[in-house]
């Protein structure tokens, strides 16, 4: 039986994840926030059911679609709503913007627009944790298109053969912005995995952070106790354009009735008196966060070769 504590903590959480992102579709025409956003909305409950397993010392490093990763690993939402507003209050001082998002003290490890890119640098995390016997996770988040480049291959490889304590994720909403899985793949991307020896898991039901949450802590528990590799397969659906605060149904690749029916299995969507409860302390949260970003400065030119390796 789920405890309604937690369901109504996983609730807030995701949530509070698609009321940001919400407002952000409203701002996004000021021109104020000028950096490209890829959104989350209708996958929060991978970000919360995951991160609900994961502590602060736990790394988690994701993609370009990561704001849900970020505020539900721990991330400031101050420091977010400046980053997207490109002031120096930001988690990346302003520099980054939406696909750069940082938060490594609680374990946000950092996003890259590159794809793919991430997926090595949680398994060298990871051979740093066995070496220096720390009990820690290493965690990546990545989409189906990701695994058609060759540093996934390489990196699954490597994991494997060395045994790190690292779970790959790959939250599979089924597209690479226009194209679908039929057109791009002639490879089922758990039977791949598997090919490596890696133990795997599918998770049908990605719009239920409970599930979500039941079965990544199980998951969790079992690579901190073998130190082995793991892989999930997350179903999912984004509910908006690849990129861009926009529908794009329009696009002919997808129909909105097979958006429509995910809705339909999202309790931020069905849950309406949970929503209602919940929202006004969020949105006052929210308010106050782009309060912040607006009244913090942009960087100066003292900031230009600063974080510069």
């Amino acid at each position: 039986m789920t405890s309604p504590n937690l369901y109504t903590k996983l609730f807030e959480q995701a949530l509070k994840i698609r009321l940001v992102e919400e407002e952000i579709i409203h701002r996004y025409p000021t021109d104020k926030i000028q950096s490209p956003v890829h959104l989350s909305i209708g996958q929060e409950a991978v970000a919360v059911g995951i991160c609900n397993a994961l502590t602060d010392k736990d790394n988690l490093f994701a993609t370009y679609r990561s704001h849900a990763f970020y505020l539900a690993k721990g991330g400031d939402l101050n420091a977010m709503m400046a980053e997207l507003y490109g002031r120096v209050d930001g988690c990346c001082h302003g520099k980054g913007g939406s696909m750069h998002l940082a938060a490594p003290e609680v374990g946000f490890m950092g996003t890259s627009a590159v794809v793919a890119s991430s997926i090595s640098n949680a398994a060298g995390a990871a051979l740093a944790a066995k070496l220096l016997n720390k009990n820690q996770l290493n965690v990546v988040i990545f989409g189906d298109g990701a695994t058609e480049e060759g540093v996934y291959h390489e990196t699954l490889n490597y994991a494997a053969l060395h045994q790190l304590p690292v779970i790959f994720v790959c939250e599979n909403n089924e597209y690479a912005v226009h194209s679908e899985l039929k057109d791009r793949q002639s490879y089922s991307i758990l039977e791949h995995a598997q090919s490596y020896g890696i133990a795997t898991q599918k998770i049908e039901k990605g719009y239920d952070f409970i599930e979500i949450d039941k079965e990544f802590s199980k998951i969790a528990d079992t690579v901190r106790t073998t130190g082995k590799p793991y892989f999930v397969e997350i179903m999912t659906c984004r509910y908006k354009e690849h990129v861009g605060p926009g529908e794009d149904f329009c696009g002919g690749y997808r129909t909105e009735d097979a958006v429509n029916h995910w809705k339909s299995l999202d309790p931020i969507c069905t849950d309406t008196q949970m929503v209602e409860r919940l929202s006004p302390a969020i949105m006052q949260e929210i308010l106050a966060s782009i309060e912040f970003a607006e009244n913090s400065p942009f960087p100066g030119l003292e900031e230009l070769y600063q974080h510069v390796i």
